[in-house]
């Protein structure tokens, strides 16, 4: 048998447990906690949203990039500022095919995919195409077999956040950069060649 200090009864009307007061201190931590986790929660996800977005379309551009060169053929992206009754903003790709297998031969047979629509809270503010800005309507853009492109400046936002993100494609290569907000290339002076 242990042998410790010994038992001592409690005090008649003294009572095992937390005050009120403590129990009220607790509640408020936890909501503060809570409070906290949820403001960084909402300003968390829309930031995810333009973030996802440039991912799809990054993805998608080096898809685009990839068939042309391996296929041998001309791809093209499609950009839509303002959708339809349908579907919001968005883009899609533009095959060299037609229905039914073989080359097409008229731009209107070409086998064109679904759009991908951006997000709801996400636009294209702008797309510069070979120093154009171009900022409504719809624009057709080609990576050749070689699988370079034309520079593209193409700015995403969410106007209701003020978040901004660039992909920039180099026209040469076809390749791309991410860049967050807006972004511009400075134009080469001579001092780039020497």
């Amino acid at each position: 048998m242990a042998s410790g200090p010994p038992h001592r009864p409690r005090p008649p009307g003294a009572r095992a447990g937390f005050t009120l007061l403590e129990l009220m201190a607790i509640a408020v931590l936890l909501g503060l906690m809570g409070t906290v986790g949820y403001v960084t929660w909402v300003s968390m996800t829309p930031r995810a949203e333009l973030n996802e977005a440039v991912r799809e379309l990054a993805a998608t551009l080096g898809s685009v990039r990839s068939d042309a060169i391996t296929r041998s053929q001309v791809f093209q992206i499609e950009y839509d500022f303002l959708g339809d009754e349908e579907r919001g903003p968005g883009y899609r790709v533009v095959t060299p095919y037609r229905l039914g297998g073989g080359l097409a031969e008229q731009d209107d047979e070409r086998v064109t995919l679904s759009w991908k629509t951006l997000p709801e809270s996400v636009r294209f503010r702008q797309i510069t195409v070979e120093g154009e800005v171009y900022a409504d309507d719809r624009l057709m853009v080609a990576f050749d077999p070689l699988g370079s492109s034309v520079t593209q400046l193409i700015l995403l936002e969410q106007p209701k956040y003020g978040n901004l993100y660039t992909i920039e494609v180099l026209g040469l290569t076809g390749m791309f950069r991410l860049h967050e907000g807006e972004y511009e290339r400075d134009l080469p002076d001579d001092n780039d060649f020497m």
